[in-house]
């Protein structure tokens, strides 16, 4: 029996009159997603990085050559607001990560571009994101992941 399994035991007994099963597996991904988000900050931080500005370096890294998008692009690919992708812009442009050019299709937008510190930084901390991501993975197997990945798919539609 986990904690879960104790708070769903407690709402039986206290209030038997509702069902608290949502709970099972909602408190499931809330309490992974926690222990998700620390064992890959940690990962960051020994980077010198956080999540939010892998992703933008990593959204960039993945667009292949010139490792160029929009800010609106990035927003998007990102899955973040334009807000929140500005406040990181400046963070990753003052450290040397990115560089914002001229938009040559739009006279008033920008491109952000990854540089070359940017490159070699995301580079450096993929293959150690990955190790983290496949040991929190581990109790699983291969077909377990890919049913796990199909239903959270499903949760997110």
């Amino acid at each position: 029996m986990d904690h879960v399994d104790r708070i769903l035991e407690q709402w039986r007994a206290e209030r038997p009159d509702v069902d608290p099963a949502p709970m099972a597996v909602i408190g499931r991904l809330s309490r992974v997603a926690a222990k998700t988000d620390a064992v890959l900050a940690s990962t960051f931080a020994r980077h010198g990085v956080d999540a939010s500005a892998f992703d933008v370096l990593a959204t960039l890294r993945r667009q292949g050559r010139p490792y160029r998008l929009t800010p609106a692009g990035l927003a998007v690919d990102a899955m973040i607001t334009s807000g929140a992708v500005a406040q990181r812009l400046n963070r990753l442009e003052l450290a040397g990560l990115i560089r914002r050019l001229p938009n040559p299709d739009d006279g008033r937008g920008k491109l952000v571009e990854l540089t070359a510190a940017g490159m070699t930084l995301v580079d450096r901390v993929l293959p150690e994101h990955l190790a983290a991501e496949r040991r929190l993975l581990a109790p699983l197997d291969d077909a377990e992941r890919a049913t796990l990945a199909a239903l959270l798919a499903r949760l997110d539609a």
